[in-house]
């Protein structure tokens, strides 16, 4: 099992330190499971305080044997009870004036409870800051991005030798998955968003693919019940009708997103030229992608060429379900910054990660387009998604 090493976890907690000392912050309380993992290199349960100056504590309930082994920090200790937290970050180094909270994650109890346990301090959302530094990702996050990328790829290279009219969605999902799960994918996929799941993925056919959900994305489907009204579904998959297939790599806990177009037998002459104009985009794009840039002018450029080609309407999704964004971060999670999208102005910088996914949606047809994850450089931009993109017609 890979852990992360000392100095990767020390790069990062001296970077938010940085910050939370900017921001007048006196201490963090970490204690989502992906960022207690991302500063700590464990996501047991357990209790992280990282103060503005000094060495971080992580107090564990279960299981502190394991997070004694995963961890690489100094400090690491068994915690009997949540309502001993005070007092054993008072005895640290005294209690803190301000303390920091994941405000956008805690539950509404979970924060009352800590307002009534830490009386004396006022707490703030540092959430904002945790995005900041999980948004540049080192030398150490984008090798573990690139296998994750080149492990899926192994998987997609497969998919045109299982695909066959008849078989219905959830079994071509399963035997993809299934392919997956065999090379090590971990399958449980983390998102931030309050509400927003996904398991493995996205695989929808035809009409199917164009059936909205509440999913943050263009893509929907008809999904295998209302409590999961997205994804697969028992359609039969049909010759000339698009097949979307955008799945997750994620291997070492790092996230790749990408999204490939199938047919069989034939598409119609529409549908082609909407897979095409998303190519165009994907190219004009990473064309003009460069540190500095910003992020909301890259999808007004992407909104401009759709419009262009006459296919304005069926952008990123169809009439009121249409979302207005191109790209989005990922990392450890699937929903990260940056966030390429209307009004969200961010300068992009090196180091920072994110899925481009141009796509057209069309009521009773289907849904066309791709989806690749891209690292930006000094040098410029690497795709780590790195299997054709062109339709593939069997």
């Amino acid at each position: 099992m890979s852990l992360t090493p000392k100095r990767e976890i020390d790069l990062r907690i001296g970077r938010f330190q940085s910050l939370l000392g900017e921001h007048g912050v006196d201490g963090a309380l970490i204690v989502q499971p992906v960022d207690l993992f991302y500063f700590s290199g464990t996501a047991q349960n357990g209790y992280l305080y990282i103060p503005a100056s000094g060495v971080p504590v992580l107090w564990v309930k279960k299981s502190f044997a394991r997070a004694r082994d995963e961890s690489a920090l100094e400090n690491v200790f068994p915690l009997a009870s949540v309502k001993k937290l005070p007092e054993l970050i008072t005895s640290g180094g005294g209690a803190p004036a301000v303390m920091g909270l994941e405000m956008d994650v805690l539950p509404a109890g979970t924060y009352l409870f800590y307002a009534k346990m830490f009386s004396g301090t006022k707490l703030v959302d540092i959430s904002g800051l945790v995005k900041q530094v999980r948004q540049v990702k080192s030398k150490y996050e984008m090798e573990h991005l690139r296998v994750s990328g080149r492990k899926m790829t192994e998987v997609y290279h497969e998919i045109p030798g299982i695909i066959r009219a008849g078989i219905t969605e959830v079994e071509l999902a399963a035997k993809i998955e299934e392919r997956a799960r065999k090379a090590g994918h971990i399958g449980y996929m983390s998102m931030r968003a309050f509400g927003n799941t996904v398991f493995f993925g996205q695989l929808m056919s035809g009409w199917a693919a164009a059936v909205p959900s509440s999913f943050d994305g263009p893509a929907g489907g008809q999904g295998l019940h209302p409590i999961f009204p997205q994804g697969c579904s028992f359609k039969t998959i049909e010759t000339g009708e698009p097949i979307l297939v955008d799945y997750v790599g994620l291997w070492g806990g790092y996230i790749t997103d990408r999204s490939r177009i199938y047919t069989i037998d034939y598409l119609s002459d529409k549908l082609i030229r909407a897979f095409n104009t998303s190519l165009e985009i994907q190219e004009a794009v990473i064309r003009r992608t460069e540190p500095g840039v910003n992020g909301s002018d890259l999808y007004e450029m992407a909104l401009k060429i759709a419009d262009k080609a006459g296919l304005g309407d069926h952008f990123m999704g169809s009439g009121s379900d249409r979302v207005k964004f191109i790209g989005h971060g990922v990392g450890l999670e699937l929903d990260e910054f940056p966030v390429l999208a209307k009004g969200v102005d961010i300068k992009l910088e090196p180091g920072m990660v994110f899925a481009l996914e141009p796509k057209f949606v069309f009521p009773g047809e289907g849904l066309v387009g791709i989806e690749n994850t891209f690292i930006l450089t000094e040098k410029g931009v690497e795709k780590v998604t790195d299997s054709p993109d062109e339709l593939v017609i069997l």
